[in-house]
């Protein structure tokens, strides 16, 4: 059983539809997805609609937090949350203030670099950027600028957060993100707790205090995980009991990781799913296509707590 637990749409960062990638794991051969976009839920209701028979997805999406490093300084950390309800309100309200705080960063940012004469259009970055913003859609837009060659050199020289065009945000404490998961039935998983290419990272300790406030598991096989850091964190997650999970973070165009190159066994997936009780991973039965038969998932699926349906006979499964 092929299961990429950690990937993004355009809905944040992504290059891909939410359809489109639905149809790209399929492409992958993978038997369960899921869709974790950077705070937002935004690409669930559109993901589930092009589910088709054979492939289960994972509604979930990649929190932006603030832990502490082994010398106390603040560092930003991903948190995945799975399987959480949507219209939990205190989770609701702190997705809401996450991507207010990605708009106002944003513009800072566009706004030093337009001063410095860099040609940065930010009405055409924030149309670009659909329902979250981030830094990649700057990045997109210094490449189609003719300012850098690729995305990556743009986070190398620009965008990373040693450049003087880098600008903080105000991200959720992580201890309380933790607790608003659990709260929402979800489950919650940190992300590429070791990726040193991103910066400080999250302390050891940290994580350890994590574990006793609900903290289900740690992202180990990461395309920014070297041998020693999945050798560091299956030990922690032994040491915690911890879930350990696989996946690639796959951004379609932004990144060069494909789809499913890094996976969850179907262990780790179970227990993932054997512990929410916000909403279900949804399916259809095998042999079924998607959109043309039509069928009420009545669940809130998008930002605005309102009740969208999804196309397609969807099934509940725990």
């Amino acid at each position: 059983m092929r299961i990429d637990l950690h990937t993004h749409s355009t809905a944040s960062d992504g290059t891909d539809s939410p359809a489109e990638l639905v149809r790209a794991a399929v492409r992958a051969g993978m038997d369960v997805l899921a869709i974790t976009d950077h705070d937002t839920t935004a690409g669930w209701a559109e993901a589930a609609a092009a589910l088709p028979g054979g492939l289960r997805l994972v509604r979930g999406m990649e929190m932006s937090c603030e832990g502490r490093d082994e010398d106390g300084r603040p560092v930003a950390v991903h948190l995945l949350a799975y399987l959480f309800d949507p219209t939990a309100r205190e989770f609701a309200n702190e997705r809401e203030r996450l991507r207010g705080e990605r708009v106002v960063r944003l513009r800072a940012m566009a706004t030093k670099m337009a001063a410095d004469g860099l040609p940065i259009d930010l009405d055409a970055v924030m149309a670009d950027a659909g329902q979250v913003v981030g830094r990649p859609h700057l990045a997109r837009a210094l490449v189609e600028a003719g300012v850098v060659s690729s995305v990556d050199e743009a986070f190398a020289d620009l965008l990373s957060t040693r450049s003087p065009y880098y600008v903080e945000k105000e991200d959720t404490p992580i201890e309380r993100a933790v607790e608003m998961v659990t709260a929402a039935g979800g489950v919650s998983v940190i992300a590429h707790a070791r990726a040193r290419s991103r910066g400080r990272l999250l302390a050891l300790d940290n994580i350890r205090e994590l574990a006793d406030r609900g903290l289900a598991g740690l992202e180990v096989d990461h395309p920014d995980h070297d041998g020693r850091d999945v050798a560091l964190l299956r030990s922690l997650a032994s040491e915690l009991d911890l879930i350990v999970t696989g996946s690639s973070d796959y951004h379609g165009t932004n990144k060069t990781i494909e789809l499913g190159q890094y996976t969850t066994t179907p262990e780790s997936f179970d227990a993932i799913v054997a512990r929410a009780s916000g909403v279900p991973v949804l399916s259809v039965p095998p042999g079924d296509g998607p959109p043309g038969r039509t069928a009420t998932v009545g669940e809130p699926t998008v930002e605005d707590g309102t009740t969208r349906e999804a196309t397609g006979d969807l099934r509940r499964i725990r």
